[in-house]
């Protein structure tokens, strides 16, 4: 077998493209889900959270995301509730995206009175029953919803794909 040995540089341009994100769940002390909706052309309901940022962890990234987008500065441990996995969107998004889920505990009511969203990424926010949430969500957002909603009830950590057509 011929020496296939390729400067890191190199092999790395070999690899998938792939870009991350990382967001923060919370509920209220009901245990209903918080979620922003997005003020683009998506109107998506989503976590506080977004895309890293060059040499940022996943956690900082989630902590980050979180204070720009709701004004909340979250100083918890950082708990994986679970990994979201989107396939190549092709022209769309042109690699996969890896998605980090922490918990954020429980808002009070206090807290949840004081967010501030920033209107160029978030038009509002809402505490919704999880039955609720189903009827407003697309099925595959609803999915991942109802999983990191049970890895945080159980105590567990779960892994979510999904195609193209979702994230």
């Amino acid at each position: 077998m011929a020496n296939t040995w390729l400067p890191p540089v190199e092999y790395i341009a070999t690899l998938p493209r792939a870009t991350a994100y990382a967001c923060l769940y919370f509920t209220d002390t009901a245990g209903r889900p918080f979620q922003l909706r997005a003020s683009d052309r998506t109107a998506r309901w989503q976590w506080p959270g977004g895309n890293m940022d060059p040499g940022e962890t996943p956690w900082e990234t989630a902590v980050r995301e979180c204070r720009e987008e709701t004004g909340m500065t979250f100083t918890g441990e950082p708990r994986l509730l679970g990994t979201h996995f989107v396939t190549d969107r092709g022209e769309d998004w042109p690699a996969n995206h890896i998605g980090f889920i922490f918990d954020g505990g429980e808002l009070t009511d206090e807290q949840i009175a004081a967010v501030v969203l920033d209107p160029g990424e978030h038009s509002e926010y809402r505490l919704r029953t999880l039955d609720e949430w189903e009827r407003e969500m697309e099925p595959a957002e609803f999915a991942r919803l109802a999983e990191i909603d049970r890895a945080r009830r159980t105590g567990s950590t779960v892994y979510v794909e999904t195609g193209p057509a979702a994230d």
